[in-house]
């Protein structure tokens, strides 16, 4: 518990330090009535028996989504998107509603289900698609996207420095999870007059 207490420490110092904080936003759940722990990270998180199923998933600590999605699908889309992968499974793994908020550190019968604006379900067909490689030979191939390994993001680096994952656009590439850019519904930055999807976008 104690090497928790310093994790959740240097995390939180960390956060604050960028003038922002998972504390207090939509990904806060240390207050819910369903989360006896009181604790924020350990939804999520935890620093012992993580699951490792799941390539890129952090000290992982909650049920994984096993649902077969329905993926984003057009005439003009030049990617290949299948089933979600990575840090994207992840995020479905409360936001598909099939696994229930609550299912962490083992337990699997919670009751706490996502719903609202924030139930995106199984069905992705109308939802930004993602799992997808996103490199110069498909911004080559669309033609109105930006080479991510040479425009910059406008966050420091460029696009594939960071927004991508292993070379795949996640829900991440889009979504701060922790906050850390303070920017409502969780955006890695400002969409004001569509900034943040003119970042990959050239239209």
């Amino acid at each position: 518990m104690k090497l928790l207490s310093v994790i959740l420490s240097v995390m939180f110092l960390v956060s604050i330090s960028f003038g922002q904080s998972i504390v207090g936003s939509a990904h806060d759940f240390s207050g819910k009535s369903w989360n006896a722990t009181g604790e924020i990270c350990i939804v999520c998180h935890t620093p012992h028996n993580a699951d490792n199923t799941v390539t890129g998933a952090p000290l992982w600590n909650h049920e994984v989504t096993t649902a077969t999605f329905t993926p984003y699908s057009s005439a003009t889309l030049d990617a290949t998107v299948g089933q979600p992968d990575g840090s994207s499974k992840l995020c479905l793994s409360c936001h598909d509603g099939t696994v229930a908020v609550d299912n962490f550190g083992g337990e699997t019968n919670g009751g706490e289900f996502v719903t609202g604006d924030y139930l995106i379900g199984t069905d992705l067909s109308n939802d930004h698609p993602v799992s997808f490689t996103y490199d110069a030979a498909l911004a080559s191939a669309d033609g109105d996207l930006y080479d991510p390994t040479t425009e910059s993001s406008g966050m420091g680096g460029t696009i594939a420095d960071d927004m991508l994952t292993n070379g795949e656009l996640q829900c991440a590439s889009c979504h701060d999870v922790h906050n850390g850019s303070g920017v409502a519904k969780l955006l890695v930055k400002n969409n004001s007059n569509s900034a943040l999807c003119l970042t990959c976008h050239s239209k």
